[in-house]
């Protein structure tokens, strides 16, 4: 499959209503993204997003949540790719949030929301205060590294709901981060799946991470911990 073949998986109100989004961050100095050239952002962003359809549970849940959303991407785009979900764009700060607002009305998606918050402070009480075991997927492109990504999500998720992280190239020390990660926050690697071709990145994978029992209960940790301090770290 071609990235002309992966934007075509959007229909034809659905890619108007994206271009409304890549219009917007194009005319928006403010924008949260170093990438503003239309068909740049076509490629890089949307086609990029779409590359994440290729793991099944994606297109059938129900409930996603994006961390560190930034500028709605991927969630915006899953948003009109999986219309029967919610998506929730987990973000903390708050000129991305003022974009993401503008970028759902200028789009008119009604099945996404912004979240303005720390994925750790969101995660510490259920629905609908916060959204502790809330979500089937969790998704997050450019945020972190995979041990930290997967303490972030473990308490999100659902038992057996799958975390669905785009990175670039293959990272043998970041993987075996996450492994001896696995076991602290119940989460457990699964697949990586190698998409360059259909992603309008060359070196994008997407990995794979299931949730594996209950929630630990040290998790979720203070803000900022798992990045600073993963638990798979040396």
């Amino acid at each position: 499959m071609s990235v002309e073949a992966t934007l075509a998986r959007l229909s034809g109100p659905d890619r108007d209503r994206l271009g409304a989004v890549i219009d917007l961050l194009a005319a928006d100095p403010a924008a949260p993204s170093a990438v503003r050239e239309p068909s740049e952002a076509w490629r890089l962003h949307v086609a990029d997003s779409l590359s994440g359809l290729e793991v099944a549970e994606l297109g059938s849940a129900k409930r996603i949540a994006d961390v560190g959303a930034g500028a709605g991407f991927p969630g915006l785009v899953l948003a009109l790719a999986v219309p029967a979900a919610m998506v929730d764009l987990i973000e903390s700060v708050g000129r991305k949030c003022e974009f993401m607002r503008r970028a759902i009305g200028a789009a008119g998606i009604a099945n996404a929301r912004v979240v303005p918050a720390r994925a750790e402070d969101w995660a510490r009480e259920p629905p609908p205060a916060g959204g502790r075991g809330a979500y089937d997927v969790v998704t997050a492109r450019a945020v972190g590294r995979l041990a930290t990504l997967a303490e972030l999500a473990a308490p999100l998720l659902r038992d057996a709901g799958a975390l669905v992280a785009w990175k670039g190239r293959r990272d043998g020390g970041e993987e075996d981060e996450l492994a001896r990660a696995a076991a602290s926050v119940a989460m457990e690697p699964e697949e990586v799946l190698a998409v360059g071709g259909i992603a309008g990145s060359r070196h994008r994978h997407l990995h794979l991470v299931r949730k594996r029992g209950p929630t630990p209960d040290r998790l979720p940790r203070r803000a900022g911990m798992a990045k600073k301090r993963p638990l798979g770290g040396g």
